[in-house]
């Protein structure tokens, strides 16, 4: 099987019209060299959601990452040699584990800092779009 070539309009294209028709929101694929990412707008045009990071009120509840898609739930890289242990210190750029789609590994991302206390969902889980995966505490 040859590779797809990410950078031809027409596979574009395809891959547009598929997720289309699938109602699927959007799709990110990394490699080492190149990154795609296609995002479906809605009738009312492109959606931006931007959220500012506020200070964390005394007594708040923690954080929660949720599943960006629909896929399979790693906790980590399926590679990795030793598993990482809970608790423990996170800075918002951290990897904190992926959702597998296929042999696709889309990253999930801390996005706050702070500590890294529960997984929410079982490894190797089937996951879908806005199922909590992992909880932190933030600093107060």
């Amino acid at each position: 099987m040859s590779a797809i070539d990410f950078s031809d309009p027409v596979t574009i294209a395809f891959l547009t019209d598929a997720l289309t028709a699938a109602g699927v929101e959007g799709l990110e694929i990394s490699g080492p060299d190149r990154q795609l990412r296609i995002v479906i707008s809605g009738e009312g045009g492109a959606r931006i959601n931007s959220q500012a990071a506020t200070p964390r009120a005394p007594g708040s509840p923690p954080v929660v990452v949720k599943a960006p898609l629909a896929g399979h739930f790693c906790a980590e890289h399926p590679a990795a040699a030793t598993p990482q242990t809970l608790p423990r210190s996170v800075s918002d750029a951290d990897l904190l584990g992926f959702i597998r789609v296929r042999h696709v590994l889309l990253p999930l991302r801390a996005g706050r800092s702070g500590v890294l206390t529960r997984l929410l969902a079982e490894p190797g889980a089937l996951v879908g779009f806005g199922d909590p995966l992992f909880q932190i505490e933030l600093p107060s």
